[in-house]
Formats: C-alpha cells, structure tokens, sequence
C-alpha cells in the first residue's frame, strides 16, 4: 500500500487529499446559481452514478427541512406526477448520460421547471440554447471524484429557494473537518496511524457490505459505489432498520459464504436507542455467521460534517484497497465498453433529434 502512486497513476488519492478544497471552490461556484422559479410543489433530481449520489445525500440532508416531495429519479423517464409545478435538477457530469438526457427532454415536454448541473456535454449546450437555468462545474475529472461540484450546488440552490435552511453554515463545519480527516488518513499517514489503510486492510479480499441508518443511508450508498469503482470489488449496501427483517436472517446459514464479506457498520454517537440496539445485535449475528464485522465512526456536530467526513474516510478506503489489490482506481473499463456499445441503439441520437425540435 506505501507504493499507492505508482498504481494510483491517475491520482485517484489527490481528491481525497484535497477534499476541503473542492468542496469550498465548489461553495464559491454555486454563489452564481440564481434562483428563478416560484416553490414547487415537488422536487426530482434525474442523474445516473456519481452525478445522482448528491441528489441522494440531499435527501437525507434535508429530510427532516423539506416541505415537498423529494425523489431521485434514475431512469431514462420522469415519474408520472411531474408537471408545471416540479422542480426538476437535471445533473450529469459529463452533460452527455443519456438517460439524464432522456430525462431532461421529458421535463421539458412536461412543461417543468429545470436547472442542471454539469460540466459541459449536451446537457449544456442545449441549456444554454433553450435559456434554461445551468450551473457549469470544472470539467477533466472521474464523475465520483467530481460530488463536491455536482452535491453542493443542490445545496446552495435548495437555500437560495428558502426550501431549506443551514446548508451554508453546516458546510463551513463540514470543509473545516475534511481537512482534519484528510491529513489524519492521508498516504503519508503509516497504517497503525491511519485509519482507511487499516479499514481496507481488514476488508482485504473480502466484498464488503455496507449497513447504514437514517441520513446514513446515501452514505452507504456512496461507498458501495466507491468500492465497485475504485477498488474493482463487488459491494452492496443496507439499510437499518430494514435490513432487520430480511437481510439478517440471510446470516443464519451462510456457512463457507460468510468468510467472503466484512460488514461495515456506519456509526454515530448521537444513534437514536433503537437503532443503537439494532447495530449492537446485528454486529453480534454478524459475528456469530463467521463475516468481518468493522466500524467507521462520524465525527463531526452538524448533521452534514457527520455525513462527509463518513464519506471521506470510505473515499480513502477505497482507494488503498485498489493498491492493496494492485488495481488503478481510475479506469472504468466495462462503463465505457458498455457506453460505446450503447451507440449502436442510436437512442442518444434520437434524444438529441428531439431536443433540436424544441
């Protein structure tokens, strides 16, 4: 794991490293957005990947703000109830996924109102020809590593619309802390200092599953996304307490099975009593089964540092447990071989032929 750059040859580890620095840059772009649109009556976000997962950590940021329906919408259409009165964030990083594409021309059949979020591509070009509101992002990095510029804005627009409130405050605490859990996992960092190198460590060969709870579920989510992107492992997430009445009893014969999993449980010292007691036992039949059983802790006082700081530390871990497996965490082979083979359907042509129409 001590020769990291030399398997992590497109700098996956530098955006962990300067975490702090892009949310902050990615605060200071999102004072551009100017908010437009009367309140709406519901809210989508349509993205795909690491261009919808803010959409998600929005979700469970502002569940306990939010007035309105909220849904994050990954899928090629829009929920049937979208209309003049919906607020649809179309986000693609590469401004070119064609199911966010595909998205974007329903909304605008529907007659909703749109803003997107993206780098470029066609999502803002046809943006900028239609007068639609857009927020342009810095372009030339991995779709993952780009959640700073593609969750904040949803932030700062969600506050600019007085749909929410805090988002700035929390994020000043949140950027404050990521630069402390950066240096304290940083490469330089040995293992017994450092935490994401000993979490993957411990993961090792092992798929990990990932149980979250609460706002911790988007979190999950994140590293199961992380795993499979960056270290190339299978991974797959749950949530508590659901995953008390069908995923637990998964355990109870698992045999052999067991030993290719850690389950890692995501905590927080503010754990609501009932869920503090469901971890507990579910560590313990966890255990019983023969899977690893680790522990990521939050730091952090607002919900949203809480959050973040929990997604860096994945980040990292992520990519150490690329090294650990001699894998570049950059190159996403079978995504693009899928993507160029998709071309031949013609489907985002036909997309982009009825975007012209409008």
């Amino acid at each position: 794991m001590e020769n990291i750059t030399q398997i992590d040859r497109s700098k996956m580890i530098s955006f962990c490293v300067n975490s702090a620095k892009h949310y902050r840059e990615a605060a200071a772009l999102a004072e551009k957005i100017q908010v437009t649109y009367p309140k709406p009556k519901n809210i989508v976000v349509a993205g795909m990947g690491g261009s919808a997962i803010g959409g998600d950590l929005l979700k469970d940021w502002a569940k306990n703000q939010l007035e309105v329906p909220f849904e994050v919408n990954r899928d090629y259409e829009l929920p049937e109830y979208c209309g003049e009165n919906t607020l649809v964030v179309a986000t693609s990083y590469s401004g070119d996924t064609e199911e966010t594409l595909s998205a974007f021309l329903d909304a605008l059949q529907r007659k909703c109102m749109v803003f997107c979020v993206s780098s470029g591509g066609a999502l803002i070009e046809n943006a900028r020809r239609l007068g639609i509101p857009y927020l342009q992002v810095p372009s030339g990095m991995p779709p993952r590593a780009a959640l700073p510029y593609m969750f904040v804005p949803l932030l700062v627009y969600m506050e600019k619309a007085r749909l929410v409130k805090g988002a700035l405050k929390e994020l000043a605490e949140a950027t404050a802390l990521l630069e402390k859990v950066a240096a304290e996992n940083a490469p330089e960092k040995p293992t017994v200092e450092n935490y994401a190198k000993a979490l993957a460590l411990n993961i090792g060969q092992t798929s990990p599953v990932i149980y979250g709870f609460g706002f911790y579920r988007a979190v999950a989510t994140r590293y199961k996304q992380q795993f499979n992107e960056n270290s190339k492992v299978p991974a797959k997430w749950e949530v508590l307490s659901e995953l008390n009445h069908n995923e637990t009893v998964g355990w109870e014969r698992a045999g052999a099975l067991a030993k290719n999993f850690a389950a890692i449980f995501l905590r927080d010292s503010e754990e609501p009593t009932a869920i503090h007691s469901r971890i507990e036992i579910t560590e313990e039949l966890v255990e019983q089964a023969g899977a690893g059983v680790l522990e990521v802790r939050a730091q952090g006082k607002s919900r949203l540092a809480r959050m973040l700081s929990t997604i860096l530390v994945g980040d990292y871990t992520s990519v150490y447990l690329a090294a650990l497996r001699s894998v570049d965490p950059t190159p996403v082979k079978s995504v693009n071989y899928l993507k160029d083979t998709l071309k031949q359907n013609g489907f985002r042509e036909k997309v982009l032929a009825e975007l012209e129409k409008l």
